[in-house]
């Protein structure tokens, strides 16, 4: 992204007053002049988007990130030791970026990947993340394409609402959890909020709040009613 769009999205932020923007790491000295004063944070991204940086350097992004005034950092898990079932790897590097990102007074949000992985390694990075105690657990980064070994195309599902209740019911209590791609309209948003979700990144922001202004949902709570597919839980969300 060009300087100028990252400005765009920071002043789209600062109009519909968003929890974070979030950004790569050399745009938050641009990020803080534009938001500072408001509520909204900054959110830096680090390993991203593949995960593929050795510890020490996500660590080292993590800590500079949080230095130059960062509020959250979200980092991409390490798939291939997670396919390769080298836990033991993917929970010290998480616990390493978790220490520094807490050292420095933020919080860390950790981004699992889903399209590539299995249930039982959502559930597996759930015991991690929650045993480790990180603020959040993160869908995907928006660039997790799975190619079919069939065709050769590349497909991309990024939050679904199995797998998210999947992560709702193998995190514990104090773990939050952020659905990130695959979240294009209000009602996909009401319905992931009603199935614990209390994040969302999404690029549809605008169309989705304006669509809630439409409807009228704003600051007072309001009980909103969805039509769920097949397939999907089903009921009513209050907010």
């Amino acid at each position: 992204m060009t300087d100028a769009e990252v400005e765009a999205g920071l002043q789209l932020s600062l109009k519909y007053n968003v929890a974070t923007a979030c950004i790569k790491p050399y745009s938050i000295a641009q990020a803080k002049k534009v938001l500072d004063g408001s509520t909204v944070k900054i959110c830096a991204v680090i390993g991203f988007p593949h995960g593929n940086s050795a510890t020490k350097i996500k660590v080292i992004e993590a800590q500079e990130a949080v230095g130059e005034g960062a509020h959250e950092i979200d980092m991409v898990v390490n798939v291939g030791k997670v396919l390769g079932g080298d836990y033991e790897y993917v929970k010290t590097e998480i616990s390493a970026v978790d220490f520094v990102v807490k050292q420095g007074g933020a919080i860390l949000k950790v981004i699992f990947e889903n399209d590539y992985l299995s249930d039982k390694e959502i559930i597996n990075l759930c015991k991690i993340c929650t045993e480790l105690e990180v603020a959040f657990v993160k869908t995907s980064t928006g660039y997790g394409f799975v190619k079919d070994s069939a065709s050769g195309m590349y497909s991309y599902k990024g939050a679904t609402f199995p797998q998210l209740e999947l992560m709702k019911e193998n995190c514990g209590d104090k773990i939050q959890i952020k659905a990130a791609g695959g979240i294009r309209s209000l009602d996909d948003l009401i319905k992931v909020k009603a199935l614990g979700v209390t994040r969302i990144g999404a690029t549809a922001t605008v169309a989705m709040l304006e669509e809630a202004i439409k409807r009228g949902i704003g600051e007072e709570e309001a009980e909103v009613k969805v039509k769920w597919n097949e397939g999907e839980a089903g009921g009513a969300a209050v907010y």
